[in-house]
């Protein structure tokens, strides 16, 4: 038997239904906070990725040759393709553009609990502009994003890129070495930092200050200890954030993001529920366009991770409940089939959701179906009923049935 690939899944009915539920919720907060989707190719030059991530990218890739001799790769992620759309078809428009999108993403890594090789992003992008108001407004995103899915326990945490910046640049790093040491603090891998910052000459004390650094924790008042411009700037994110009712965060000078093209505030949201690997969702305040052959633009976004967020919901216990069908049609003898098509036909096109037995099953069976699809309604079609215009309604949760009208069946169904 053949199964699908490693780190990928197969979404059965019941399970697709749910995960459709829970993105609507999304398109609707997107949406309710003026942003617009769009939809990129799975596939993109190589170069776009390792443009904006760097040579080691590739590890990550399924990357592959096209008959035409063109580097091509699966993206990992859906940031530096939305930069790329901009750049290409919307540098002109005015500006702020406020886009979302949603789409599975492709990474050539271990799979483990809430992380698989093919997985679902969900993200939104302010572009354009750099103001605190800005950040607050993609922070403000976020949160209602998760707080629509349902989530009852997650963590806001907002740091800000330029302060670490200041500081390894103030102890002696330099620029091109800035990334690597960032990559470690971001995964707070001190004892492999160490060895890094010395080969540069960075003394110990100068080191244990910048560990301290990224240890910088608490709430607002802790924005007392953030220096120069960064902390003017988180003061005023936070302000606006408690303006828009977004009063729940954490400061956190060790939130890095380990990504190169970030340049002033970066966040990430975290849920308990899921132990160790318990991010599901991150962003911040970059720049990329200007990688991509566009002038240079700053933007803020972020990205929810799809998977894991439903896997945070599994974990705190919350439960789906599937819809099914308005009504199942089902015949009282087989000389009903084709009147049985007639009726489910018109309560199709009054925009009720039918199913018609076309399995010839007897009625004891056909009913048992009807139970197991989730129908509200048993719709049963017989001859005599047929004769007077009627036909059986029956309640598949009461077990209540009545004679009604075939011209009222869908009025009496959607009521």
């Amino acid at each position: 038997m053949i199964q699908c690939p490693r780190g990928t899944r197969d979404f059965l009915p019941d399970e697709m239904e749910r995960r459709r539920f829970y993105e609507g919720r999304l398109r609707d907060t997107a949406r309710t906070f003026g942003f617009r989707e769009v939809e990129t190719p799975i596939f993109e030059d190589s170069e776009l990725f390792i443009l904006r991530s760097g040579p080691n990218v590739l590890k990550e890739l399924y990357a592959f040759e096209d008959k035409g001799g063109r580097s091509i790769a699966l993206r990992p992620e859906m940031t530096a393709p939305v930069v790329r759309m901009f750049v290409n078809g919307m540098s002109n428009d005015p500006k702020p553009i406020k886009v979302f999108y949603f789409g599975q993403c492709f990474r050539y890594e271990r799979p483990q609990s809430g992380r698989y090789r093919e997985f679902f992003q969900f993200g939104a992008e302010i572009i354009g502009v750099a103001t605190p108001q800005t950040d607050a407004e993609a922070i403000a995103t976020a949160s209602a994003m998760l707080k629509a899915l349902g989530l009852k326990d997650y963590r806001l945490r907002i740091g800000h890129i330029g302060v670490l910046r200041q500081r390894i640049a103030d102890i002696g790093v330099p620029q091109e070495r800035t990334a690597e040491v960032l990559q470690k603090l971001d995964k707070k891998l001190y004892d492999e930092a160490r060895p890094i910052l010395a080969d540069m000459g960075v003394s110990d004390d100068d080191m244990e200050a910048l560990f301290k650094l990224t240890e910088t924790v608490g709430g607002t008042e802790v924005l007392s200890e953030v220096p120069g411009e960064a902390g003017d700037w988180l003061r005023q994110v936070v302000a606006f954030l408690d303006a828009m009712g977004v009063r729940d965060v954490e400061i956190d000078l060790g939130v890095v993001r380990g990504l190169d093209y970030y340049t002033g505030m970066v966040f990430e949201a975290e849920a308990p529920a899921l132990g160790a690997e318990k991010q599901i969702c991150g962003g911040g305040s970059y720049t990329l366009s200007e990688l991509f052959g566009g002038e240079r633009v700053f933007s803020t976004g972020f990205a929810v991770g799809f998977d894991r967020a439903l896997l945070a919901l599994e974990k705190e216990g919350a439960s789906y409940e599937n819809a099914g069908i308005d009504a199942y049609v089902i015949c009282a003898s087989d000389d009903m089939r084709v009147e049985a098509a007639r009726i489910a036909a018109s309560l199709r096109e009054a925009g009720v959701s039918a199913d018609i037995d076309i399995m010839d099953r007897k009625m004891a069976k056909a009913m048992k179906f009807a139970s197991s699809a989730g129908a509200r309604f048993a719709v049963i079609v017989g001859a005599r009923d047929l004769e007077n215009g009627e036909v059986t309604l029956r309640d598949m949760t009461s077990g209540e049935q009545r004679q009604v009208p075939v011209g009222e069946l869908a009025g009496r169904i959607r009521a």
